[in-house]
C-alpha cells in the first residue's frame, strides 16, 4: 500500500491543502488568498474562518481525485501559529475542525503542528542540500518577521526567537505600501514587479540593527509619506533597505550562534528582487550561507504540514 499523508492549513492569509507519500512527493497541493475587498488590509479572524469553511471542502474533494483515500495513514494541521505554550489564532479551528471529521471518517490519527513548523519543512523540503539539525530560519511572512534557531527533533520543530522585528512584519510593511498605492491586499508581488523592473533612485534612512532585533514603523511612516509626494519611486528602496537588514541580520546571528547555515522562507522570501540581490552575497565573507528556497514553498501552503504528518511520531502534541 502507498502511505501517504493529507494536510491542511489555515492561516490568516491562505487556505491550502496538499497530500504527500512517504518520500515527501507532493502527489496533490492547492492554496488560495483568501478574498480581501479593495483597500482593507485584511480580515478578522471570523471572516478568515468563513472564508475556510467555504473552499477547504472543495479542495479536499479535489485532492481525493487525485489519490485514493484509502491510501492515507495520517491527517495533518496546522493548529496554531507557533510551537510554544499559548500560541494561539481562531483561524486555525477551520482546519481543526475539517482534520478531525476526515480523520474519524477514515480512521486514521490526526497530527497536530504549529504552522511556523510548516514553513520550516516545506521550505527545507525543497533544500535538500541543508542537512544540518541546528541552523538559523527566517520567517517573513504578512504578520511575521522572525529569526529562529531551530533544532530538528521526532516530533517537527523546536524554534527560539533570537531576533527580527519588534514592531511591524516587513509583509506589513510591503501591504500598506501597497494598499497606500492603491493595490489590492495582499500588495507584495505588485511592489516586487516595481522593483525588479526600476533602479533605486530613493531610500528610507537605514534601519537600526540592534542583536538581530530591529524596527520597520519609522519606515513605513517614511514610506507613506513618499508615496504621498513621489508615488512609487520609493518602492526599489525599500527592497534595498529591506535586504540589507536582512544580510546584515543573517551575518551578524550566524556569528553570535555559532551556526552557518541561515534558511530564508515565508512568502516575503519570494520576492525575486531579495534574491536578486542574494545573488551577490559573498559566503566567505560572511561566513556563512544562506538559502532560498522554491518561491511556491516560501509562502503559506500544507506541504510542510503534510510531509511532518507522515514522518513525525507526533505523540507530544
Amino acid at each position: 500500500m502507498n502511505r501517504i499523508a493529507l494536510g491542511i492549513d489555515t492561516s490568516n492569509y491562505k487556505t491550502s491543502v496538499a497530500i504527500t507519500d512517504e518520500s515527501g512527493r507532493v502527489l496533490y497541493q492547492r492554496s488560495e488568498f483568501l478574498k480581501v475587498e479593495q483597500g482593507k488590509r485584511g480580515l478578522r479572524q471570523s471572516e478568515a474562518f468563513f472564508h475556510h469553511c467555504q473552499v477547504l471542502p472543495s479542495f479536499i474533494e479535489e485532492g481525493f481525485e487525485q489519490v485514493n483515500p484509502k491510501d492515507i495513514t495520517s491527517i495533518a494541521v496546522s493548529s496554531r501559529p507557533r510551537n510554544v505554550e499559548g500560541s494561539y489564532m481562531p483561524v486555525f479551528l477551520a482546519g481543526i475542525q475539517t482534520g478531525q471529521i476526515i480523520s474519524a471518517a477514515l480512521q486514521v490519527p490526526l497530527k497536530k503542528f504549529s504552522h511556523q513548523e510548516g514553513h520550516i519543512e516545506a521550505i527545507l523540503s525543497s533544500l535538500p542540500d541543508v542537512k544540518e539539525e541546528r541552523f538559523i530560519l527566517f520567517h517573513l511572512s504578512g504578520g511575521t518577521t522572525e529569526c529562529l534557531l531551530c533544532q530538528r527533533t521526532d516530533w517537527g520543530y523546536d524554534a527560539e526567537i533570537i531576533g527580527g522585528t519588534k514592531d511591524i512584519s516587513m509583509g506589513q510593511l510591503l501591504d500598506r505600501a501597497g494598499v497606500h498605492l492603491g493595490y489590492a491586499f495582499p500588495s507584495g508581488k505588485y511592489l516586487d514587479r516595481i522593483a525588479m523592473t526600476h533602479p533605486v533612485t530613493l531610500r528610507p534612512s537605514k534601519v537600526k540593527i540592534q542583536k538581530g532585533y530591529f524596527n520597520l514603523s519609522g519606515m513605513e511612516t517614511q514610506v507613506k509619506k513618499s508615496i504621498e509626494q513621489e508615488g512609487d519611486r520609493i518602492i526599489p528602496g525599500i527592497f534595498f533597505e529591506l535586504q540589507r537588514v536582512l544580510h546584515q541580520t543573517a551575518k551578524e546571528l550566524s556569528k553570535a550562534y555559532d551556526v552557518p547555515t541561515v534558511v530564508m522562507a515565508g512568502g516575503v522570501s519570494s520576492s525575486d528582487t531579495l534574491r536578486n540581490y542574494s545573488k551577490s552575497w559573498d559566503e566567505k565573507e560572511d561566513g556563512c550561507q544562506i538559502f532560498f528556497g522554491d518561491p511556491v514553498l516560501s509562502g503559506d501552503n500544507a506541504v510542510g504540514i503534510s510531509i511532518l504528518g507522515g514522518r513525525c511520531r507526533n505523540e507530544a502534541r
